[in-house]
């Protein structure tokens, strides 16, 4: 390895695009210790990167190996990015809503981790459903259905493999140039024209705040633009789950309440908003196409929507110890709940539990009577005292 590259990092000076290409590569081909990368991971972490760094990192990355392409498909390709929350089954939603308005969806997913929830974990709690579609079976799906959500191969960004579990590794994680290539080299391999963030804060979000999620927003914009894709990003609190449910069968049935013209108004409106389409989005909603969309999405996909169960489960109810509004209705705890009773995973390939997880009968600014349900929790007994535990920490009513 050129001991320039971490030279020049450890030192601040600017590396050019050439450098930085030269060095992911050679990590991908193993010329890179492990003691090297984790090096350049700390100097990034302390010194940070220009916006052209980033750029430059993000692309490296994302042509670290094979990209997708869609010749003789008409566009434009569009997909979403979520940071992450609890109860956001938004990309359920999104990836179908958007087919019908005439956009192409290639939506590639990752499943969850710790309190986070995972879109490929929610579809396959639909029985059959396949999220393993290879290049072949994807480029079909956009060609007869508009869309596809599916995972991510091993070829993949590999380079984003490598430094994602160096990154754990070394306490690099909140690095906004870092994060902002990890993010962006998995999507930019989708050959879109236009991407839309979702980047979330608060107590169930991977960003604390709204000002950190501002800066990571501009970054994402920034560097998803400079590689030359229309980028543009919302701000979203997870300070509540998104939603009244959480847990993977439960929300699909919600998602699939919203795309037939229902659900909760918290999640409508954010699907609305990120789908850039206003009253033509409204209107396919409201109307049954969007519905009808991710039917014929889910039958594409192997699934079949009439085996689906969300009951079947135990539950326990939280009702309220006395009369008043409910002035926190923690979004952290709640999905700590969830992860306790099964529905989520503490790491990679860990099974999951699709039945569990909580339903929310009342959110901030609810008005309760003692005894009122606040929340149900479907559990079969595995967690059950923590997450009773975490479920009653998470709400506050006031008088």
């Amino acid at each position: 390895m050129n001991n320039r590259w971490l030279e020049d990092r450890r030192d601040g000076r600017e590396q050019s695009d050439e450098e930085i290409a030269a060095f992911i590569q050679a990590l991908v081909n193993g010329e890179v210790t492990r003691a090297q990368a984790a090096a350049w991971l700390a100097f990034v972490y302390c010194r940070g990167m220009t916006a052209e760094e980033t750029v430059a990192l993000t692309l490296a990355m994302t042509r670290s190996g094979p990209t997708l392409s869609w010749p003789g498909l008409a566009g434009p390709f569009v997909d979403k990015h979520s940071t992450g929350g609890v109860g956001d089954k938004v990309s359920l939603i999104l990836a179908p809503l958007w087919a019908v308005l005439g956009y192409r969806v290639p939506m590639i997913s990752g499943r969850g981790l710790g309190i986070t929830g995972g879109t490929l974990d929610k579809l396959e709690s639909i029985p059959g459903f396949r999220t393993d579609l290879s290049a072949d079976e994807m480029s079909r799906s956009l060609e007869t259905v508009g869309c596809f959500i599916s995972g991510q191969t091993s070829e993949i960004a590999p380079a984003d493999r490598i430094l994602y579990a160096l990154r754990n590794e070394t306490q690099t994680v909140p690095s906004i140039p870092l994060i902002t290539a990890s993010i962006l080299s998995k999507k930019l391999v989708e050959g879109l024209d236009h991407l839309v963030l979702d980047v979330k804060y608060g107590s169930g979000a991977f960003m604390p705040d709204r000002e950190s999620a501002q800066e990571l927003a501009d970054s994402l914009v920034r560097v998803g633009s400079g590689a030359g894709v229309k980028t543009r990003a919302v701000l979203s609190s997870m300070e509540q789950p998104l939603g009244r449910e959480v847990g993977n069968a439960l929300e699909v049935k919600e998602a699939i309440e919203c795309l037939q013209g229902g659900g909760p108004a918290d999640l409508r409106r954010l699907v609305v908003e990120l789908s850039g389409r206003g009253e033509e989005a409204e209107q396919a909603l409201d109307d049954g196409r969007a519905g009808r969309k991710f039917q014929e999405m889910v039958v594409v996909q192997g699934g079949n929507l009439q085996e689906l169960q969300w009951e079947g489960c135990e539950s326990w109810t939280l009702t309220a110890s006395r009369q008043g509004r409910v002035s926190r209705c923690q979004a952290g705890q709640i999905g700590q709940a969830a992860f306790l009773v099964g529905a989520g995973r503490s790491h990679e390939g860990q099974a999951i539990d699709f039945g569990v997880g909580v339903r929310l009968h009342a959110k901030v600014g609810d008005f309760v009577e003692e005894g009122q349900s606040l929340a149900v929790l479907f559990h079969r007994g595995r967690g059950l005292d923590e997450a009773k535990l975490c479920l009653q920490q998470a709400y506050h009513l006031e008088p």
